[in-house]
């Protein structure tokens, strides 16, 4: 199995500007485009996994890290949705070609779908992983108590335990404030692509009754929703990897 080719990609202007770290693996389109999750990156299992399944299938693959994640440049307390947003949108543009297929897990199905509404003609599909849409508003500020709000607003950040680190990390008041100019669930949602959602059923960060407001707003597009049973937010499991290949794989030989 061959690697894929390495790059690197300038978004920005002056001091604005961050080096983004980018996973290409040629083969046949459309392009299949990860779009990874808040504070993962590019070498997680699922991006992994579907590298290899473009690799034995002979499927363009496209991966990268956001500004403040794994090999890219910048500072993760710096990142905002409509930041990640633009250099998701640089790096379909430099390398996805024509229609791909989006793959957004988390934050990344945020992305995706942001990132669909905006791109010059419609992706070929998407498939979401346990969509994270609106998350800053929805499933943080919404859910802060008030001490936490508070010290949000007059230190313009508070560091959060995760379970999935050994460290806190910062939630910035500028990532809830630009957060909410990119919020979507109040209205329709339109992709003008087929979109499958994978949706684990025990899912704590992104609870399956989410993902099922944001089924209710892709009124017009053709949707299909896997609920997993015992699923997790993670959904990394070799049954759900298998799901989201099988997913991907109903999608891009579609297009």
């Amino acid at each position: 199995m061959t690697d894929p080719i390495a790059e690197r990609l300038t978004v920005g202007a002056d001091d604005e500007a961050r080096e983004i770290a980018v996973l290409r693996r040629a083969g046949d389109g459309p392009c299949v485009v990860w779009l990874g999750g808040f504070r993962s990156d590019m070498s997680g299992s699922k991006a992994v996994a579907l590298d290899q399944w473009g690799a034995r299938e002979g499927q363009a693959v496209l991966r990268f890290d956001y500004s403040g994640h794994g090999a890219s440049g910048g500072r993760f307390e710096d990142g905002t949705i409509g930041r990640w947003l633009e250099e998701a949108l640089a790096v379909i543009e430099r390398y996805a070609g024509p229609a791909p297929v989006l793959v957004g897990s988390s934050m990344g199905g945020w992305i995706a779908l942001l990132a669909a509404r905006r791109m010059s003609a419609p992706p070929s599909g998407l498939v979401l992983i346990a969509p994270a849409v609106d998350f800053t508003e929805d499933l943080m500020w919404a859910t802060f108590p008030e001490d936490v709000r508070g010290q949000i607003l007059r230190e313009g950040r508070w560091m959060r335990e995760t379970d999935y680190a050994p460290e806190p990390y910062p939630i910035t008041r500028e990532l809830i404030e630009e957060g909410r100019r990119h919020l979507m669930l109040g209205g329709a949602i339109r992709t003008g692509a087929p979109v499958h959602i994978l949706q684990g059923m025990e899912d704590r960060d992104v609870p399956w009754a989410h993902a099922m407001r944001l089924v209710e707003r892709l009124a017009e597009d053709d949707v299909v929703v896997t609920l997993v049973k015992g699923g997790d937010h993670r959904l990394s499991r070799d049954e759900d990897i298998m799901r989201l290949l099988e997913a991907v794989d109903g999608v891009a030989p579609r297009a």
